[in-house]
């Protein structure tokens, strides 16, 4: 194994890459309890085109596919319910599919040993049939049903399309009931095959447990499992400037909604990595975060009730997105559009947002949850764990920031009105 040292948190981080290419990551604490466990494929709705390398098959799934399949690993054919298993050791189970990922989880204090081989058997073994899936078509579109009447989703869903022409981002992680619909056990088992493999997969723990013994665990069960290779994707081009820059959609709701959408081009920054994820959430936490002059001032006004925003950082492009509620959308865009037009950095709040988010990273360890998410994300994003973050938030430099400003094309929006129905 491995060993990484986490530089600032003491803390050592272990990992192996097996001989099929499954990574493992382990953490162990020793104050501590609980365990968290993630069996992770980098498989989520991002991917609309593979081709099998093995029989040079191209297959193009019905969109919301990873989701669906998700759903159905956990049914299996013995009839043996995942969940019951589980909880027998007071456990909890559950699984999330996102743009690029999909992960199976289990947490608890007891029974690690057995929960950790029975997690990676579950997922080893996928059951497909014409009438399971036929079942589970209606459950999703039921799903599917409900978030669109949300709000929120609504309105965060057409921002992605105003803002993405091409990519995968503008369509809902689940699909579209009529996508669904299309959906085979033989789609299922054609991505199955071709995304959960151990090249493409990886085991994240973090918590009390004896890390040799999981490896062993972790061996047994993959080791010599499936060495096939992995398929080829089909890229996705797409254009810098955003797709649609107004668009107003009507809803069921009481006070209107707005989303803002910033389209960056990655490649004209000079920075990439963490490094570039560092100095955009750098630059937006001095403009919009919660202690900035822009939220004084919306909030004086009473312009908005409530700001959620965030980046969205791709290879080749970054979005940040603002959704807001505001009796007075036009003055609360106007009032974004502003900023966006005088950006301003002020070299106190570079300084202070840096020790709080130092002292963010020495808190969060504490936390397992927090640091299965931080962790996680390394993988899936940077495909590797960032060991030296609280070195390099302490190397960043005001004046890459003001060259990263300077970089940005701030007029490359997308807005979106919520209005009442």
């Amino acid at each position: 194994m491995k060993k990484i040292s986490l530089k600032g948190l003491e803390m050592d981080l272990y990992t192996e890459t097996l001989k099929n290419g499954l990574e493992v990551y382990m953490l162990p604490y020793e104050d501590k309890k609980n365990y968290f466990i993630s069996f992770a494929t980098r498989f989520g709705s991002d991917v609309l085109e593979f081709t099998d390398v093995t029989n040079k098959k191209t297959y193009k799934p019905p969109l919301g596919i990873a989701h669906f399949l998700e759903h159905k690993m956990f049914e299996e054919e013995s009839g043996e319910d995942p969940f019951t298993f589980f909880s027998k050791s007071g456990t909890d189970a559950n699984a999330s599919t996102n743009f690029d990922s999909t992960q199976y989880i289990c947490y608890g204090n007891n029974g690690f040993n057995n929960n950790l081989e029975y997690l990676l058997k579950f997922v080893l073994r996928p059951y497909y049939t014409d009438s399971n899936v036929k079942k589970e078509k209606g459950i999703i579109a039921e799903e599917i049903k409900m978030y669109n009447d949300m709000p929120e989703v609504k309105l965060e869903m057409k921002l992605r399309e105003c803002l993405y022409k091409n990519h995968p981002r503008r369509i809902d992680i689940a699909g579209t009931v009529e996508e669904i619909k299309k959906i085979t056990k033989e789609d299922l088992y054609a991505c199955y095959n071709n995304f959960y493999i151990p090249s493409n997969m990886f085991v994240l723990i973090v918590g009390k447990f004896d890390k040799e013994i999981a490896l062993e665990i972790i061996k047994n069960e993959l080791d010599n499992n499936n060495t096939r290779k992995l398929p080829k994707i089909k890229e996705i081009t797409e254009p810098i400037k955003v797709n649609e820059k107004e668009c107003v959609i009507k809803s069921k709701i009481e006070t209107p909604k707005v989303g803002i959408g910033l389209k960056v081009d990655n490649s004209k920054l000079g920075l990439n990595g963490y490094e570039l994820s560092l100095y955009l959430n750098m630059l937006t936490t001095i403009m919009f975060g919660s202690s900035s002059e822009f939220r004084e001032r919306v909030r004086n006004n009473k312009l908005c009730n409530g700001i959620s925003t965030g980046w969205e950082i791709l290879d080749k492009i970054s979005s940040y997105y603002i959704l807001s509620s505001s009796i007075k959308p036009d003055e609360f865009i106007e009032e974004v559009k502003k900023e966006l037009k005088n950006v301003k950095i002020d070299e106190d709040a570079f300084k202070r947002i840096k020790k709080v988010w130092i002292s963010r990273e020495i808190k969060g360890i504490d936390n397992i949850d927090v640091t299965v998410e931080d962790l996680y994300y390394d993988i899936i994003k940077y495909k590797e764990i960032i060991p030296n973050k609280i070195e390099l938030i302490k190397n960043m430099k005001l004046k890459v920031l003001k060259g990263l400003i300077n970089k940005i094309d701030f007029s490359n929006i997308s807005v979106v009105k919520m209005e009442k129905k």
